[in-house]
């Protein structure tokens, strides 16, 4: 490697760390825990093994025995030599002695009968509750309720119980509260019919604003082109204004100007209209601020790119297209609107990769409702993954629905690429060929 090639790696470094930082490390981490049933209550780091009477109760009959089940539930507190062993370590000698003389061998169904024999102790005596609740659970023979670091843990604690060893491998998978690889999150995800109805709802959301986001950016940008200077400047700042705005503060506008008793509902109430909230009250009304809310930021953002665009194309150009008795109209289809594809091309493709994954402005205003009418498929996998009423939120799952967003972005990018001719666009020009 010479100097050239090193120092213009030493140069890249930088941008190759954002890519692999913020665009291939989410995306492999979204492939990652989209295969895996991960949710609040397996964590995202290795599971314990429990086995509990509602775990019990799920396990299907024929996956263990009567046997089993009776030995689990059964099970309890003896006197046994490995009991009065750590007995003997943790309290006294002594008090072992005398326990295994009044009680060795013996069994007790709870913990409580288990106390009252060492209660029953006369010479040595354990006088604290909270020692004596102590020293019971070192004669506890049943692994219910208990939890174990690991698979080793657990299965020897199953060997110490009268748990047939056919059924121990059973025991430890239901056992298992941990996450594991699975495919069921594709498959849950094409079979719920709320799935389609996201879908569904994505296409609208992105069809209608990315139409409003172009078209209208478009028509400000075309349209203040041919205004004075001074006047089209200040018309592009006030349009600018939704893009600066915190989205809190900008969708809270929004909710005063929508409200029952915002700004609407007061104007029309003259009018004999009784108030209502304008964007909540039909799944119709929500949409419409819906596309609104999101096309006025993404048509600020078409409206300066495109502006710069224009402004880039040579007067002589117009000039001579006037002197050619060109109207505006034919100005804007000749010259103004072939010499924008590119930015089109990136204001298009930018705004729909936005828009797929873009759900904060809809979590703002209506939260995907009213009766998840405007649920979109990225705030889905919000809900999903990170803030549901369920309580327990379920990573893999959310981020199933991510990854689809992912495929589908990729896919779209590459329709554009075709669809605009890419190749076209970035060749060099004829005279230089």
């Amino acid at each position: 490697m010479n100097r050239r090639t090193a120092l213009g790696f030493g140069f890249l470094a930088p941008a190759l760390l954002v890519v692999i930082l913020f665009f291939l490390a989410p995306v492999v981490l979204t492939v990652f825990f989209a295969f895996t049933n991960m949710s609040t209550s397996t964590g995202i780091r290795g599971g314990e093994y429990l086995l509990n009477q509602s775990i019990l109760r799920s396990i299907p009959e024929d996956a263990i025995s009567t046997e089993t089940r009776k030995a689990l539930e059964n099970a309890g507190y003896q006197v046994n030599d490995q009991g009065l062993a750590k007995l003997a370590e943790t309290v006294s000698p002594a008090t072992a002695d005398e326990l295994r003389s009044l009680h060795g061998g013996a069994r007790f169904d709870s913990r409580r009968d288990m106390e009252r024999a060492l209660k029953d102790l006369r010479e040595n005596r354990i006088r604290s509750t909270r020692d004596r609740k102590a020293a019971a659970d070192l004669f506890n023979t049943s692994i219910l309720n208990t939890r174990y670091n690991t698979e080793d843990a657990f299965r020897a604690a199953l060997a110490g119980t009268n748990v047939p060893v056919g059924d121990h491998d059973a025991l430890t998978s239901y056992a298992y509260t941990g996450w594991s690889w699975t495919t069921e999150n594709m498959k849950l995800l094409f079979s719920l019919d709320s799935s389609y109805r996201y879908a569904a709802n994505t296409a609208l959301y992105v069809a209608l604003t990315l139409a409003f986001n172009v078209g209208f950016g478009l028509f400000l940008a075309i349209s203040t082109f041919y205004l004075p200077p001074v006047l089209a400047s200040t018309f592009r700042t006030i349009w600018f204004l939704p893009r600066i705005l915190p989205p809190v503060l900008y969708v809270l506008m929004w909710k005063w100007f929508t409200w029952d008793t915002g700004f609407l509902a007061t104007m029309t109430g003259y009018l004999g209209i009784a108030p209502r909230n304008w964007m909540l009250d039909t799944a119709t009304n929500a949409w419409v601020f819906v596309v609104l809310i999101n096309g006025c930021v993404g048509a600020s953002l078409g409206m300066i790119l495109f502006s710069s665009a224009i402004k880039a194309i040579p007067t002589s150009m117009l000039y001579a297209s006037e002197v050619d008795g060109a109207s505006r109209w034919q100005q804007v289809r000749y010259i103004i609107l072939p010499q924008l594809r590119w930015p089109i091309l990136f204001t298009t493709s930018y705004q729909t990769l936005s828009l797929l994954t873009s759900f904060e402005y809809i979590l703002l205003s209506t939260e995907g409702g009213p009766g998840r009418a405007t649920e979109v498929w990225a705030l889905a996998a919000y809900h999903t993954a990170l803030s549901n009423y369920g309580g327990n939120l379920q990573y893999g799952l959310g981020a199933a629905y991510a990854l689809i967003l992912v495929v589908i972005g990729i896919i779209a990018s590459l329709l554009y690429l075709r669809f605009f001719n890419f190749k076209e666009l970035v060749s060099k020009p004829r005279i230089e060929q």
